[in-house]
Formats: C-alpha cells, structure tokens, sequence
C-alpha cells in the first residue's frame, strides 16, 4: 500500500483544518484557517462555498508542508464536516449558485412550522429520526429552490447539484468526478430515510426536491474517488466521510453500545451509540446513523444537539469584545467562588434538543451592579455544560441506562475549570482523551479502514489515551440547586422572536 499517512480535514462552522496522522494516531502535521460568516439578515448564516474550498484546499497543503511529507506520501483522505449545511451548484460550470445556508440559519423555521401544522412531523420522525426543525437541510434545501427564480427547474432538469459540505468538498477534489455523500450526512437533510437507507419520495415531495439534484449514497468508509492530480498533486483515495459528531463518536472508539462523548466545539454534540437497532426517542433526542463501514450493518445513535456553545464564548470575544481569547475563559471563571446567580442562556439562534425553540434568543439573567465580565465569562461556560445535562438526561432516559463516565472532545475540552464542572454539574466521570480532535481523527480512521491503513476496529481501540479523568466534587444539593436556576433561565428565554422571524418569511 502506498502511504505512510492518511490526511483528515475537518472543515467546521467557523474554519478548516487539516490533520495528517501517521499509523500510531500521532499527529505529524497540521494547519487551520478560519474563513468569512455572512449575517445577511437577523437568524441568517451563510459561507461562500468557494472561500471554503480554497481556504480548505489551503490547510491541507499547509498540513502537509507543516509533516514535511508529499501527497503522494497519503494512503488515504478522511473528511469530516459541518452537518446539515447546503451547497447547490451548477453541473455545467461547477459555481454554486447562492451562498451556502449553514445550519446555525433560521430562515426556514416559517417553512418548519407550515409543515408542522400539516401534519407531517410523525412521518418525518418516522423515516428520518429526526423533528422538523430549521436546523436541518430539509426547510433550508426548499427555501433555495421557492426564492431562486428557475432553481426548481433547472434542478429538475438535472442542471442543479445539491450537497452537504463534504459532496461540495469531494466533487472539488475529484475534479468534478464524484458526485456522492455518506450514510451519516444524508440522515441530517430531512430528505432520507434512515432505516430504509434511501432518498424518500414522500419526504422530497413534502419539500418540492427534486430527486435529480441528490448525490448517491455510499457508507462512512469507502472509496468514493480518488483526488484529481492537478487538484491534490497526486491520486489519492477520498475513503472515508462522516459528518463532524458522527465522526467524532468513532475517533473516541464508542463502538460499544452505551458509549456516550461530547463535542465542544461552535455547537456541542452529545452522541450516544445505541448500536445496530436505532431507538426512537421520547425526549425530543435525535435519532440518527452513527456510521455504517462497508458491508456491516449501519450503526445508529442518539443525539443531542446544542446549537451554541463555543460560539457563546467566540460571541464575547467578537461581539461584546471583552475577552481576546477564549483561553482567558478558563481565568475569569475561575476567579469567581460561584457565579453569584448570574446565567447566559445562548439561544442566540434559537434553542436544539432537548427544547427544539426557533423562537428562543440569548438570554442574561442575575445581573446586578457587581457583575463584572468574569460573571459573564464563566456564565458562558456553565451554560455548555448544563445545556449538556440537559441532553444527557434525555438519552439516558431514552436508553433507559445510566451512562458510568463521560468522553469530552473538542477544543474546549482543554478548559480544565469547565470540564471540573462538567463532571459536578453530570455527577458522573469525565474522560478527555489525549487527542482532543476527535472530530479529524475520526475522519482519518474511517479512510484508513477502508483503505487497510488500518486493520479493524480493534486496533483502533488500542490507540485510545487518557489525558485526563474529572472526578465530581460538587454536593448533590449543590448541584441540583444550580440546575433548577438554569432551567428556569431557559424558561425565560423561549417564544421570544416569533413575529421578529416570521416576519421577512411571511
């Protein structure tokens, strides 16, 4: 086999980064640059799909430069990334025609709630696992084609492609050639049915999608084309995809059921691995394919999806400008002995599992004379981790289990005042890994897989470090306390937008 590393990009919300990792799971080389968000309207998000590409293309030559190797010296290309956010583009020139809608985007959440009033949200649930809710590719996917003058045609005339960021990313390396996505990002467009692993027809009609424009589906590790030379330098196999939570439950090795992790990243993704038979939720939890590798049977898990988390902390640095990093999080916070009842409530695009709220906006709440930024600080922080119970206790009733420790991944994992919390605020153990892009790595796994850079899952497991283990200290009076005060901020940060959002769509 040729290649002594395989390559993962990881192309999140806010930027890409390239990984290159060597056979023990080592990182060799890596780059990352973060690229333009456009706020066209309040609750709109967009990204030039072409600025990603380049910015991508960028950091995997930076990764590279930075391991010292060549792409030919690359077995295989993992890539994992944002979910749910849409490209179309034209087949003939290759250029999309409009900005890409990201999944933060609200502007369907009208087309939601019309689709809710009749009646579709039990069929939905029941083919997709998942609720109608803006968040998904589905209201953003029908948007486009209804305010695109000739869109809808064009796309039924097979002029159009649609994709999720890794079928735009894959169709660019290929030169053109693939046109594909995986099991794990057709189950977050509101267009696929889950357990029947197909494009439906009764959901595309639901949307007026026409089926021409779909890519085809394949398994998370798999070859899906090699990358064009003049692209890449070199032909190399594109083997393995997953969208960035899925991806992340694989690099932590949760291929057990039971297992559950969380991403703390822009969002925060709670992922439980439910195994081969999927499990509806009663608790508004996302049921959704974890992964499915080769000819095995797909996989599935619960999920639980938190819209905002680093994005609140980004926010304050960006939009309130009172801190230069998020480093300086884990300081303020700490230099508080509680949060003196102070609570941020970041539903600054609405609300995500388990409340599902278009309508919720940011919320502060306590906020006295004494308040200084370290309140606000370490209020941002407590807020990724009871968004994260409130997750947690839903999968945990779903499944009907009791999850014995915790994986936390992701660049937040590294705030050690924030993951002490966690683990008081859960009450049970959590575990960071030594590697805390879990995200990449899994991406790279799933290519080497199906490239026999790897030999199966159990090697893989061997390779899984502990950094560090958070015991709970906090009192269960304490905790339970503090929890209440959260929730009865989320009571008052729900319903607030509706005719703000409705209005430009009505």
């Amino acid at each position: 086999m040729a290649g002594d590393y395989v390559l993962a990009i990881d192309q999140g919300t806010t930027s890409s980064r390239a990984i290159v990792f060597n056979h023990d799971s080592a990182t060799v080389g890596e780059a990352q640059q973060e690229f333009t968000q456009h706020y066209p309207r309040p609750g709109w998000v967009e990204h030039d799909a072409n600025e990603i590409w380049d910015v991508t293309l960028g950091v995997m030559r930076g990764a590279l430069e930075d391991a010292g190797v060549q792409p030919g010296d690359i077995a295989s290309i993992g890539i994992t990334n944002q979910r749910e956010t849409v490209v179309m583009w034209d087949r003939n020139t290759g250029e999309p025609v409009h900005n890409a809608i990201v999944w933060q985007d609200r502007r369907g959440a009208q087309i939601c709630t019309e689709l809710a009033e009749q009646g579709y949200g039990d069929m939905v649930s029941n083919k997709t696992g998942l609720v109608i809710d803006a968040y998904f590719s589905g209201s953003k996917v029908k948007w486009l084609l209804d305010n695109q003058d000739g869109l809808k045609e064009r796309a039924s005339n097979g002029e159009i492609a649609f994709g999720t960021i890794d079928t735009w990313l894959i169709y660019k390396l290929t030169g053109g050639r693939a046109h594909v996505t995986d099991y794990t990002n057709a189950s977050r467009t509101l267009m696929y049915n889950i357990f029947d692993l197909q494009w439906d027809d009764e959901l595309l009609t639901m949307l007026g999608a026409p089926r021409e424009m779909l890519p085809e589906v394949k398994p998370s590790s798999y070859v899906y084309g090699n990358t064009d030379a003049d692209v890449f330098g070199a032909e190399v196999p594109v083997a393995g995809v997953a969208g960035d939570q899925q991806a992340a439950l694989f690099g932590e090795v949760a291929f057990e059921k039971g297992l559950t992790k969380n991403t703390y990243g822009t969002g925060s993704f709670a992922l439980m691995n439910t195994g081969t038979e999927p499990i509806k939720s009663e608790r508004q939890m996302l049921t959704t394919i974890a992964w499915g590798l080769g000819d095995q049977p797909v996989e599935y898990a619960l999920e639980g999806a938190i819209f905002i988390t680093g994005a609140a902390v980004q926010w304050l640095r960006d939009g309130l400008g009172i801190i230069q990093s998020a480093e300086e999080t884990e300081e303020l916070a700490r230099s508080l002995d509680s949060n003196d009842d102070v609570y941020f409530v970041p539903g600054l695009v609405g609300l995500g599992a388990p409340h599902w709220d278009s309508y919720a906006r940011g919320t502060i709440v306590g906020l006295t004379r004494g308040s200084t930024r370290a309140h606000l600080a370490r209020a941002a922080l407590e807020a990724m981790c009871y968004q994260t119970r409130d997750a947690v206790e839903a999968m945990q009733a779903d499944a009907g289990e009791k999850i014995p420790t915790f994986k936390a991944d992701g660049g937040a994992a590294a705030n050690r005042w924030m993951m002490q919390f966690q683990a008081d605020i859960l009450g049970v153990p959590v575990e960071v890994p030594e590697t805390l892009e879990t995200t990449a790595l899994g991406a790279a796994y799933l290519a080497g897989l199906a490239t026999g850079f790897w030999q199966d899952q159990d090697e893989l497991k061997t390779r899984w470090r502990l950094r560090r283990r958070y015991e709970p200290q906090m009192g269960e009076e304490e905790r339970e306390r503090l929890y209440g005060r959260w929730q009865e901020a989320v009571a008052r940060s729900k319903d607030w937008a509706q005719e703000a959002v409705e209005s430009p769509l009505a």
